[in-house]
C-alpha cells in the first residue's frame, strides 16, 4: 500500500528524466480537485502542462457525461472514464469528439440490461443507496450514490 511517504518532491527527480514526461495521467476526485471541486490552481497547472507539450489525461470512474464536459472545456489531451470503460478526446481544430468505447454498441445494450435488475435489487436491500444523479449520462456502468448526493 501506498502512503505518502512513498512519494518524493518533484525536485528530487533528476531533470533529464523529467525532460522525457509526455503524458500524465491522473484520478480526479480528491487529486485534481479539493473537497470536489476544481481549483484554479489545479486547471492552471493543467494548461502549464499543455503549454509546455506534456499532454495531461484524467483517469476516472465519472460518467461519459462529465467525460464529454472534460474532454471540452479541461486543458487535457484526453479523459478516460467510467473505470477505463471509455476515452475521448476533443479536437479544437475540428470541432470534434473522439469516443473510444471498450465495448460495442449490442454488448453495451444487453449489459444495461443485466445492470437495471442488479440496481433494482441493491435499491431493495441497501439502505441510503439510490442511484447516481449521473447515471442518465453513463454508457457502462452503474453508479449506486451512499453518500456523494444523499
Amino acid at each position: 500500500m501506498l502512503s505518502k511517504r512513498n512519494f518524493q518532491p518533484l525536485t528530487t527527480i533528476n531533470p533529464n528524466a523529467l525532460k522525457q514526461i509526455r503524458i500524465v495521467l491522473a484520478d480526479i476526485d480528491d487529486t485534481l480537485t479539493t473537497d470536489g471541486r476544481l481549483t484554479a490552481e489545479a486547471y492552471s497547472a493543467m494548461e502549464h502542462l499543455e503549454d509546455a507539450g506534456i499532454a495531461v489525461a484524467p483517469v476516472t470512474g465519472r460518467s461519459a457525461g462529465w467525460c464529454d464536459h472534460i474532454a471540452r472545456l479541461w486543458p487535457v489531451a484526453g479523459v478516460v472514464g467510467e473505470n477505463g470503460a471509455l476515452y475521448y478526446s476533443y479536437d479544437r481544430n475540428a470541432n470534434s469528439m473522439r469516443r473510444v468505447y471498450a465495448q460495442d454498441y449490442e454488448t453495451r445494450n444487453a449489459n444495461k440490461r443485466r445492470l437495471e435488475a442488479v440496481a433494482e435489487k441493491i435499491l431493495v436491500s441497501v439502505p441510503r443507496a439510490s442511484i447516481s444523479a449521473d447515471q442518465f449520462t453513463r454508457v457502462f456502468d452503474l453508479a449506486i450514490d451512499i453518500c456523494e448526493d444523499v
